[in-house]
């Protein structure tokens, strides 16, 4: 029996979201004393780390049922936000974490309004969204696999580099710094396990959890799937070896997104 939490065995063997770990620990840095917000925690999986940065962190998500799951991975400060204003008062964190979270929201604008009031003057955020663009292959074949938006909780297929500055901008937030991971190699074969798992795994499961069911929502869920993890586990080493080829495509972006941004200093904050 596999000792370590079951959000971390599935992190294991998730190309993409070891990528987007790899990328946060370089990029991201906690002083003690900072205060971080957390924003959209789901399971737990990627918190578990931001926790361990030191600071003082607040972990949110709309769904309860994530945040208990959560719970197993990081032990205070378990929020639970609404899809609406944030329970915070203004500018009260140094730092906001924002993780593939905005693209399950219907309205992302009042999102990024209210990560500007809650955000300390040159409070500083770290965005990860889908990337979409003219030519992504991709994103034209999941129609044909079946992989409705509905399945991975999202409202919208992604953005490009150029909608979210001039959103964050509206909002008094500069980007400083971006770039865009997951290639071609890594999101195609992100893609068929999420449409195998959707289409067979857990096609008599229906969840209304806003980050959809394109992987397994709680432990009972991932226990009974443990058998054919096992089965994917002997094939990681492959899959991974193949999504270097990733490598390869340096003239080509990514399909995730991830952008460095900080708030400007003494600037009314705008009222809806």
């Amino acid at each position: 029996m596999n000792a370590k939490p079951w959000q971390l065995q599935i992190l294991d063997k998730s190309l993409k979201k070891k990528e987007k770990l790899r990328l946060l620990e370089r990029g991201l840095e906690v002083q003690p004393g900072t205060t971080s917000l957390d924003l959209g925690c789901a399971q737990g999986m990627l918190s578990y780390f931001l926790y361990r940065k030191g600071g003082d962190w607040v972990h949110t998500d709309q769904d309860f049922a994530n945040l208990l799951a959560a719970r197993g991975l990081v032990p205070k400060n378990l929020v639970r936000t609404g899809t609406g204003l944030f329970p915070f008062r203004d500018r009260v964190f140094d730092f906001v974490v924002c993780l593939d979270y905005l693209e399950h929201l219907d309205d992302d604008d009042l999102c990024l309004a209210e990560i500007d009031r809650i955000l300390k003057d040159r409070g500083r955020l770290i965005l990860v969204t889908p990337h979409t663009g003219r030519f992504y292959l991709l994103h034209k074949l999941r129609p044909a696999l079946g992989m409705k938006l509905e399945f991975y909780g999202h409202k919208r297929e992604g953005y490009g580099l150029g909608e979210i500055e001039a959103m964050l901008r509206r909002h008094g937030l500069r980007v400083t710094r971006h770039l865009t991971y997951s290639k071609f190699f890594s999101e195609f074969f992100e893609l068929v396990i999420n449409a195998a798992y959707v289409r067979i795994l857990a096609r008599r499961k229906r969840s209304d959890l806003r980050d959809g069911r394109i992987k397994p929502s709680d432990a009972s869920e991932f226990e009974a799937q443990r058998r054919t993890f096992r089965l994917y586990s002997l094939i990681y080493p492959f899959v991974w070896l193949v999504a270097q080829l990733d490598r390869l495509l340096f003239f080509m972006k990514g399909y995730s997104l991830m952008v460095w941004a900080e708030k400007a200093p003494d600037r009314p904050r705008r009222s809806f």
